[in-house]
């Protein structure tokens, strides 16, 4: 369906303002689609249409839920359990043995899933917390899902999934030992969420955390960035990272040539450490 050169402007200058993410042009083509639940509640057919209803928005309410409603729904929520298995194993394998030799003063452990969409990366790290629960008793284990997406925030705290979500990536064991059956699919049992909280939160802004972090996952959100903002979340995770602690991208992301601050964790895909690092360990950070 095409839709004008001037509207296709207002729809992405409104994404960039809201997220700091581009529209770009090979993003262009999911446009209509992405919009279509918009349309159908509004009553239009198109996005022309649907700027000049933006435009004829009397009271600034008005015009800022609309666009609130636009921005939801351009929003990439694509998500799933254990996501890119082979990058997501390191964290078990190699990463969480190393924090806990590194944290076995504090007995605390802390992680930052940012850009954590409707909750299945924060409740895959609850799942594996809680099938080692014999090596951390005793830690206080936090594990914080943050996503500019106040709707997928608020399916990621139900913890209640559909079948088909509930099938993308997460086998029937896993299945069974932490979820039950209920209406409208499968709910997370509350053993694999004590740990978890999610925030709603725009990763270009200051860390949402009290401390620094010692892990923090950001895999698949810097894409969506142009080069200044990329900068700029780097420079955000980078002041939300512990000195000695971890930063896992999507597989396949890198943080050259965007910023000097992290260098790869040895042979590790996709994870990275601070490249300079101040004698003695910053606070863990903790929930407010």
């Amino acid at each position: 369906m095409e839709f004008s050169q001037a509207s296709y402007k207002i729809i992405s200058d409104l994404l960039a303002q809201r997220t700091g993410q581009q529209l770009t042009d090979s993003r262009k083509w999911r446009l209509e689609s992405a919009l279509s639940g918009v349309f159908r509640r509004h009553g239009i057919a198109n996005i022309d249409q649907l700027v000049c209803l933006l435009g004829a928005a009397s009271q600034p309410s008005q015009y800022n839920d609309l666009a609130d409603e636009i921005v939801e729904a351009l929003l990439n929520n694509e998500t799933y359990f254990f996501r890119d298995k082979p990058t997501f194993d390191q964290i078990p394998l190699e990463v969480l043995p190393e924090l806990k030799k590194r944290r076995q003063r504090e007995r605390r452990l802390s992680i930052w899933c940012a850009g954590c969409s409707t909750g299945q990366e924060v409740h895959s790290l609850g799942m594996l917390f809680e099938e080692q629960k014999g090596l951390w008793a005793g830690w206080n284990i936090e594990i914080l899902g943050t996503d500019i997406s106040n709707k997928a925030i608020q399916v990621a705290r139900k913890g209640l999934y559909t079948q088909f979500e509930i099938q993308r990536g997460l086998g029937v064991s896993a299945m069974l030992s932490y979820f039950d059956e209920a209406a409208g699919g499968w709910q997370m049992r509350e053993n694999a969420r004590r740990h978890s909280r999610f925030e709603e939160h725009n990763i270009l802004t200051q860390s949402p955390g009290r401390g620094r972090f010692d892990l923090i996952l950001c895999r698949n959100v810097l894409l969506y960035f142009g080069s200044e903002k990329r900068a700029l979340a780097f420079q955000r995770l980078s002041n939300a990272l512990a000195n000695d602690g971890f930063l896992m991208l999507g597989a396949g992301e890198t943080v050259s040539p965007h910023t000097d601050a992290f260098i790869p964790s040895g042979k590790r895909a996709s994870i990275f450490e601070l490249r300079s690092s101040i004698q003695g360990a910053e606070p863990t950070a903790q929930f407010a």
